[in-house]
């Protein structure tokens, strides 16, 4: 009997914020709402099987605002970049078919926008889906396993994905009728 395929959702959320003013790891919404658990919801609620949350700056006092069932990893290099925050998530995604990223900057990301990057994925192991927001890139990013090594050999410095899914074929999704697709860069 085959085993039934595994989607794994990474919470990106180890940088120091600088332009927010500190680690957005720690940031909350205006009625007091951690933006991790906004994050682990969206991942949950579109269809996740597992949730990791990738922390760093700040990560001894974030770790307590990981919500309960889900896995906290700290990339004790994040400050070399994003792309050590987006491996360390790809390394505790070892087993899963694939991985849909999601930044911590992005709290009213709904999980239908999940749910729909997910449903895009035809062969879930070699998908490489991203959500689009009027023709932009954005969030949630679906990462197929075939891609897990290559990406994180790729990756360098503070890029992310991006530059890897243009090279491999991305497939767009569109999700601006489910919201506005942007991330929070300032309080």
């Amino acid at each position: 009997m085959d085993e039934p395929e595994q989607t794994y959702g990474i919470v990106l959320a180890a940088g120091a914020g600088t332009r927010y003013g500190g680690p957005k790891a720690l940031a909350r919404t205006p009625d007091g709402r951690p933006w991790l658990h906004a994050a682990v919801e969206a991942l949950r609620g579109g269809g996740c099987d597992e949730v990791i949350v990738v922390l760093g700056a700040g990560a001894d006092a974030a770790v307590s605002l990981v919500p309960t069932g889900a896995r906290a990893v700290v990339a004790t290099d994040w400050a070399a970049g994003l792309s050590h925050s987006l491996r360390a998530g790809l390394g505790a995604a070892a087993g899963a078919d694939a991985a849909i990223f999601v930044p911590v900057d992005t709290p009213e990301i709904p999980a239908s926008a999940v749910s729909r990057v997910r449903a895009a994925a035809s062969a879930l192991t070699t998908a490489l889906v991203r959500a689009e927001y009027h023709g932009r890139p954005g969030h949630p990013v679906l990462v197929g396993a075939a891609h897990f090594e290559r990406l994180a050999r790729e990756s360098t410095g503070d890029v992310g994905a991006g530059p890897f899914l243009s090279r491999h074929g991305v497939t767009g999704v569109e999700c601006a009728d489910l919201w506005a697709g942007n991330d929070i860069d300032r309080p």
